[in-house]
């Protein structure tokens, strides 16, 4: 049996001019891990990314905890499809065409825009994505600017199994991801609705666990979500 482990990377820049790096938040989560991995005595064959910046650092701060002891971390591999979906692209194509028509969505988009304090524009965005992914995914309303949900969900699989697919047994995967990626390998292993995929991926934390344990033809869930190793409670967040 192998082990497969899917992190979600540490906390992104959220509301600042580049979403797609490290917080500092972000960077000591990612350091945190790897020092939890190293002192625990866990040891990676291979290590997997996409190719979005937030999840090559998460990637990168784990790497140097190892570094730092002396012990070996394996050369990352990119792959584009574990990358996330577009929300930012969702939110300026496929909003506009929902909230023309939907009075619910419209009501939640003057919500957000009318929000002020942090604390406020958090919930009230978070609201209104909740809302528009889930019409993304049911794909009755699509634009030819973002990529539909069936094209999401057939390139996250087709990463996954290229990666499980590798040769021999018994080994040790550390993926770099996204909270999108994950709720979806959850969703498929439990052979749950596709609006599953969603409902889990609002519950992944910043630098969370999910394991699996597979072999040939299987796939089976360890755990989801796990922060054991965030010890410090301000580094436990969502976004």
């Amino acid at each position: 049996m192998s082990k497969l482990v899917l992190v979600r990377h540490g906390q992104a820049s959220f509301f600042s001019d580049d979403y797609d790096r490290l917080s500092e938040i972000g960077h000591r989560q990612s350091r945190a891990l790897g020092d939890y991995w190293a002192t625990n005595g866990d040891a990676f064959d291979e290590v997997y990314h996409g190719s979005l910046t937030r999840q090559i650092e998460t990637a990168t701060r784990c790497g140097e905890a190892f570094a730092d002891v002396g012990l070996a971390w394996p050369e990352a591999g990119t792959l584009p499809g574990l990358n996330e979906y577009d929300s930012e692209g969702m939110m300026n194509n496929l909003l506009p065409i929902l909230a023309q028509g939907e009075p619910a969505i419209a009501n939640l988009k003057a919500a957000f825009e009318a929000s002020t304090d942090r604390a406020d524009r958090y919930r009230s965005f978070h609201r209104l994505l909740e809302a528009v992914a889930a019409r993304w995914v049911q794909g009755d309303v699509t634009t030819g600017d973002i990529e539909p949900f069936a094209d999401f969900d057939a390139r996250v699989r087709d990463a996954l199994k290229q990666i499980i697919s590798g040769p021999g047994s018994g080994r040790c995967i550390a993926v770099f991801t996204s909270g999108g990626p994950i709720g979806l390998c959850v969703q498929s292993v439990l052979r749950a609705p596709p609006i599953t995929a969603l409902e889990l991926n609002w519950r992944v934390q910043n630098a969370s666990l999910t394991q699996f344990t597979f072999s040939s033809g299987r796939v089976s869930l360890d755990f989801f979500n796990s922060i054991a190793h965030l010890t410090d409670r301000s580094l436990r967040t969502y976004r």
